[in-house]
């Protein structure tokens, strides 16, 4: 953090000499493992000596909070924009949602419809060219139909109805009532 506080401080220029100084220290001598080889420097005056190693040191180790504080800004971001586009991809599901939703809802209301129809035009048919053609068609949709129509005209058909089918029919709707009842008692 001591770095950034430098930086922002508007000494730009004096972090850029000493980042070019690192940087040919560097270059010029030979770096082994994780640590550089002690250097040292006369200056102009040619009596003192400088590590610069130390100085590279120190000043690695300023800017490690640093380098730091930008890859977890960087992973930061990154979570972000996958955030971003999970979010994105929820809503989109919520909407192919909702509409299946509404196409689900516009098929029920059709059926319902339908099958309101559909039990109209069987009650006012005659009992024997019902029972004919509740015959042939799925005898799950036939018993439903049935159990919609009076006991007097279910009756009728039933009498015009092949005694096996009509057996299928009156098991399924037996059934059905059974469940109903349970569902109703627990």
């Amino acid at each position: 953090m001591k770095i950034l506080s430098f930086v922002t401080r508007n000494n730009f220029a004096a972090f850029v000499k000493i980042s070019a100084l690192a940087v040919i220290v560097s270059s010029s001598h030979p770096i082994i493992g994780s640590y550089a080889q002690t250097t040292k420097t006369m200056s102009t005056d040619g009596t003192s000596s400088i590590d610069v190693n130390e100085d590279i040191r120190k000043f690695c180790g300023n800017i490690a909070d640093a380098a730091r504080d930008k890859r977890y800004l960087l992973q930061r971001e990154e979570l972000y924009k996958l955030q971003t586009q999970v979010d994105e991809r929820i809503e989109k599901l919520k909407m192919h949602r909702d509409d299946y939703k509404n196409w689900l809802d516009k098929r029920n209301e059709f059926l319902a419809t339908a099958e309101a129809g559909l039990v109209e035009i069987f009650k006012k048919m005659k009992p024997d060219a019902a029972a004919s053609q509740l015959e042939i068609i799925e005898k799950n949709i036939a018993a439903a139909i049935i159990m919609k129509l009076s006991p007097r005209l279910s009756s009728q058909i039933f009498n015009e109805m092949d005694a096996k089918v009509a057996a299928k029919l009156a098991t399924i709707i037996a059934s059905t009532t059974d469940r109903a009842l349970e569902e109703t008692q627990s």
